[in-house]
């Protein structure tokens, strides 16, 4: 299979090592090769530009995936702009913004709560659709109940805390979350296809999603010595109900958003720099802020690895990074939020390297599918050439 369409910058000039380049785009082929991927599409970016873009298999280089989880990173960086100007602060108990959340013992809850994962209510069920109507968000909200105390453990929530926080974006900003996005990231980025709320214009674009091979049964995690994932709402009819144009034109906040590998290893660029361009979106503060690990010594309920989690954002930290979705070459600095099927969205501040990888291919064997996100991004991580 070769490189349907691809855009290679000048790799030397942007100081990146050709061949290391060589077996990334190999490494990023090759489940396609192998017919397992009917799609797959990666990205480079460094100084603030574009190094890299190749799509394989079905893809083409105005292709869009969902995204899914590694929305978060967007939906989060949204929140530090509104922190930013000072109408958001990390210590503001929730309820006292949206008086509906106060039921049901979420009265304690923080807006750094539902950054960190630590707030409660990892399970919290709320329909896509939901969203359309401001009425049915507050029945939704006054309806979910705590799981165990905020800020006693650190538990995934999917979905459950970025409704909350684009519903605190709404209430005070004064503007829909998704026009937010478009206003105060997409165009002072020159991103306009990095879509929270994909219009029914692009969506012909979009690789639908779909789930390949076959799933490891509990007698191989027993064979393998590694723990068996939980059940959670990410089922496979949930992925699939992203190929729905009514789900996709929504904006998901923790798991909805439509882009191309380009548009989010820019968008890292972004968060790396500030800005793109000149021009400054997220002050120094904030993105130090956002990059500070504030979950102290909690672990994931697992593999029992410290989270490492910022704010939205996850940090790549010790040397268990694999763990949290970065390459073991990755510096401990590292930092952003991968999604379901393998999308893998981070930046590195020792290299000044961005990379997106996505797939419209969710394969059922997570073993699988999480060796090979290590493996992309550790010869990534790589790529920038030695002096």
């Amino acid at each position: 299979m070769t490189v349907e369409q691809s855009l290679v910058g000048d790799v030397d000039s942007m100081g990146l090592d050709p061949d290391k380049v060589g077996v990334l785009l190999a490494r990023a082929r090759r489940e396609v090769d192998e017919g397992l991927l009917r799609a797959s599409q990666v990205a480079l970016a460094r100084d603030g530009k574009l190094a890299l873009l190749a799509s394989f298999g079905e893809a083409r280089d105005d292709s869009l995936f969902c995204i899914f989880s590694a929305t978060k990173g967007i939906t989060s960086a949204a929140g530090w702009l509104v922190m930013q100007d000072g109408n958001l602060s990390e210590n503001e108990l929730v309820a006292e913004i949206i008086p509906e959340f106060a039921q049901n013992g979420k009265e304690a809850v923080t807006v750094r709560q539902l950054f960190t994962h630590t707030a409660g209510f990892p399970a919290a069920p709320f329909r896509p659709l939901d969203w359309l109507d401001r009425e049915r968000r507050g029945e939704r909200f006054a309806q979910w109940r705590l799981s165990w105390e905020p800020d006693s453990r650190f538990e995934y929530h999917p979905t459950s805390s970025m409704w909350v926080i684009a519903e605190l974006i709404e209430r005070r900003s004064g503007t829909t979350f998704q026009d937010f996005v478009r206003a105060r990231i997409n165009q002072p980025l020159g991103l306009p296809e990095l879509y929270v709320g994909l219009p029914e214009s692009a969506s012909a674009r979009v690789v639908d999603c779909e789930h390949v091979g076959d799933g490891l049964t509990t007698e191989d995690y027993q064979r393998l010595g590694i723990p068996e994932p939980p059940v959670t709402e990410v089922t496979e009819e949930a992925i699939l109900s992203f190929n729905d144009p009514a789900i996709r034109a929504v904006g998901v906040p923790g798991g909805g958003a439509f882009t191309g590998a380009a548009e989010l290893a820019l968008f890292y660029q972004g968060l790396l720099h500030g800005g793109l361009a000149g021009t400054e979106v997220w002050a120094p503060a904030i993105r130090a802020r956002a990059r500070t690990v504030l979950t102290g010594e909690l672990t994931d309920p697992l593999f029992g690895k410290l989270v490492s989690r910022g704010l939205g954002i996850v940090i790549a930290g010790d040397d268990q990074r694999s763990y949290r979705g970065f390459g073991k070459t990755n510096s401990e600095f590292a930092f952003g939020h991968n999604g379901a099927g393998g999308q893998i969205a981070w930046a590195d501040p020792a290299t000044g390297l961005s990379l997106a990888y996505l797939t419209n291919g969710h394969d059922r064997n997570e073993l699988r599918q999480g060796r090979r996100g290590v493996a992309i991004s550790s010869i990534a991580a790589e790529c920038v050439a030695r002096v």
